[in-house]
């Protein structure tokens, strides 16, 4: 039979969404394959990967309700020292605030394999917050299903490697073997009564209408027998993912989402996308899979996650709002609290230049830069930080700045109230300009660090006998503010 008499026998039907006949599309069953399918025309591995394109569109489709879920506790820890109990805790109420009483962070997931962990988990769930949800993550093994059950969770992530890379060459398998060992602990799963969450490990590697679509459409008919959600969770794990239209599966983004939500029948709200950033492409395929139907995006604070990292959570906030046009309830000023958390409590060093959260991310050292920001601080800086983020802009100081730019940087820097502030007149400020001068005199060309700035003003401080912020009134009415 050719391909014209199938298509010719298939039922006609009308699409409410966008009211056009279609013909009704074939199932996609296993291929089962001998051999690994590895795409070595696009994975040379001795050459750079290549991105092909065949102008095969798909349209957008994002869903009205998306959000973020969490892999902090998980996918976060896989790259540093592992969290307290405590940090843990802690970590989790923030989470809580930051996603607003809408629940924009859906969902936090932990390990389950270490005592740390599971207290960790217990007095999460204690705090009786209805999102983030406490998940777990286990791998594909009946004795990993063991502890979820201990636990009393209602959903937990199991590892469902897609790829042959991973199929046959690390679990030694076939498809159809793969496929029967991943439903068996599915099911079981299920019969617990417990949601599962299957992560479709290497996806962008992965034969898509060969495997991972006719996978999910074996996915949704449990669904469908237990009456309990499944969700699927798009894995990149290599960061081969490209938003670009027209380029071929199963490095498209738009594409993946597409097959698995049109071919797979599986819900928008059951769909979720874990990147990672190994090419710097986090972000923007994050973004992309809910343009094209997927309602989660997975993602870790600050990005921290294995190898180059995973999506950062605080960037797919503002993504958030840029798609939306508000932010849903998100307290955003919490993110600035998570970097101090870290920085202070954790001892993790955020790169200074990091959006959002890097201590330079709104500073501006231009000389030509600062002139305009002093004059109206839209120009240069990204949207109002100090109100999103309790961040005011911050102008560096250099042989530029002049005594308004000096009093600036102390006023955003210490962040002094108004009535404590320091102007371009005051003692403390001329003091500073004065070495500044000096710096410049004797050949200086780079900008001011601020260990150094701080180190001139403590000085200065101390020569006038005043101090900053008001605490000895009497003496700093010397700044003559």
């Amino acid at each position: 039979m050719n391909s014209n008499e199938t298509f010719s026998n298939r039922p006609v039907s009308m699409n409410d969404k966008n009211n056009l006949l279609e013909i009704e599309e074939h199932m996609y069953i296993l291929d089962d394959v001998e051999k690994p399918n590895v795409f070595r025309n696009m994975f040379p591995y001795s050459e750079i990967p290549k991105i092909p394109f065949n102008d095969r569109i798909v349209p957008h489709n994002m869903p009205k309700d998306i959000w973020i879920t969490d892999t902090t506790f998980r996918d976060g820890q896989q790259s540093r020292a592992p969290y307290t109990t405590e940090q843990i805790v802690d970590i989790y109420d923030y989470m809580h605030r930051l996603g607003g009483p809408n629940g924009m962070i859906r969902a936090c997931e932990f390990f389950l394999y270490s005592k740390k962990d599971r207290d960790a988990v217990y007095k999460c769930m204690e705090r009786g917050y209805q999102f983030p949800e406490v998940t777990s993550w286990i791998r594909a093994s009946k004795e990993d299903f063991k502890l979820v059950k201990e636990i009393g969770m209602k959903e937990t992530g199991i590892l469902v490697s897609c790829s042959d890379y991973h199929i046959f060459m690390k679990l030694k398998m076939t498809r159809r073997q793969a496929m029967e060992h991943y439903l068996s602990v599915i099911r079981e799963c299920l019969e617990e009564g417990i949601s599962p969450r299957c992560h479709l490990e290497d996806i962008t590697r992965a034969d898509i209408y060969g495997y991972v679509v006719p996978f999910c459409l074996e996915l949704m008919k449990l669904m469908k027998e237990y009456k309990i959600p499944i969700k699927i969770r798009a894995c990149d794990t290599m960061g081969y993912g490209v938003n670009y239209p027209g380029a071929v599966i199963p490095r498209s983004v738009p594409g993946i989402i597409y097959a698995i939500h049109t071919h797979a029948g599986v819900p928008h709200a059951l769909i979720e996308w874990h990147g990672h950033n190994d090419f710097y492409k986090a972000v923007s395929n994050s973004t992309t899979a809910w343009l094209y139907g997927c309602s989660g995006v997975n993602a870790s604070l600050f990005g921290i996650g294995e190898r180059t990292g995973n999506t950062p959570l605080e960037a797919m906030v503002f993504e958030y709002a840029q798609l939306k046009g508000d932010l849903n309830g998100m307290d955003t000023t919490v993110i600035t609290e998570l970097a101090e958390y870290y920085e202070k409590e954790i001892g993790y060093h955020i790169p200074e230049r990091t959006p959002f959260v890097g201590k330079n991310f709104n500073v501006t050292r231009a000389g030509i830069h600062a002139d305009g920001l002093l004059k109206n601080e839209e120009i240069y800086n990204i949207f109002d930080t100090e109100k999103f983020l309790n961040r005011p802009v911050i102008c560096a100081v250099s042989n530029t700045s002049g005594l308004a730019g000096i009093a600036h940087w102390i006023n955003t820097y210490y962040r002094l109230k108004e009535e404590d502030q320091v102007s371009k007149t005051s003692e403390l400020v001329h003091e500073v300009k004065d070495w500044v001068d000096e710096e410049y005199a004797g050949g200086r060309v780079t900008v001011l660090t601020d260990e150094e700035l701080i180190k001139v003003i403590d000085n200065a401080c101390e020569k006038l006998g005043i101090s900053l912020g008001g605490s000895q009134k009497n003496a700093a009415g010397k700044l003559d503010r």
